[in-house]
Order: C-alpha cells, then structure tokens, then sequence
C-alpha cells in the first residue's frame, strides 16, 4: 500500500513535469498598416505589436505601439478568426482607458481562441473616428 501511495506520488510529478516540459512562449508580431484594413485605407497612421503566448497557461501579453493616426483612438481589438483580406468579430477588447499608445495587457485564451491565433487567424487593429472600422490593421503572426 505505502509502495503504491510513492507510485502514484511519482507518476503525478511526472506528468507534471511533462506538462511543463512541452510548455512553450511563442513570440507573435504584426505590423500594423492603413493598407491592411478591409477596405484599405489611406492614413499616415502605422504601428507594430509585439505579443508572447504561453502554450501551457494560455496566457496572451501584448505591447502595441502606434503613431500618426488621424486623431485619438476610440477602440482597438484582437478580431478573429480571418485570415489577410477578411473581416471578422472581435475576439479580445482593448478597454477604453487602455487604448493610448503603448497599448500593454494580457488576456488568457479559451482553446478556441488560442487555437486561431497559433494558426495566424487573428488580426489587431486600431479605430479613430475618422476610420470608425479601422485605421491601421496588421495580421498577428509567429515572430520566430
């Protein structure tokens, strides 16, 4: 019996370790363009965003950096999934009092989400009023 308890003990460290083990951060970019909005757009807005993702906790961090908008933004989102060339909904939200450049957050993934995302089928964009459905939009990519 107290040989089974260590074994069972064993077996769960193992497979905690193993967890850990196939645990991995993948580094994801997108550079964020007035072209790249459907429609394209013409502004002199343009921006980049640097994002990890932790495979094992599901956790999202992002930093996005902008400059050059037509004016303030008034939303910014993670749409998806779509890929180059279409539209989509909103997978994740930036709040209102979060939107002035450097956008920091984080957000953990439901296996959905994070299943488009790895598969590069989700874009960041950034509104103004003067481009209510975007002014500058870029596809979220693995940076490796």
């Amino acid at each position: 019996m107290h040989f089974m308890r260590k074994l069972n003990v064993a077996v769960l460290l193992w497979a905690v370790a193993a967890g850990a083990a196939f645990a991995e951060t993948v580094n994801f970019k997108a550079d964020l363009e007035p072209s790249s909005e459907v429609p394209p757009k013409t502004s002199k807005g343009h921006g980049d965003l640097k994002a990890t993702f932790d495979t094992s906790s599901k956790e999202l961090k992002w930093k996005i950096a902008y400059e050059d908008l037509s004016g303030p933004a008034t939303m910014a989102h993670f749409h998806g999934p779509a890929p180059v060339g279409q539209n989509a909904g909103v997978a994740v939200g930036i709040p209102k009092d979060k939107l002035a450049s450097p956008i920091e957050g984080e957000q953990t993934l439901t296996d959905a989400q994070a299943n488009d995302l790895m598969h590069g089928k989700w874009y960041f964009n950034v509104h103004t009023a003067a481009n209510p459905s975007g002014e500058i939009r870029g596809q979220v990519l693995p940076a490796n």
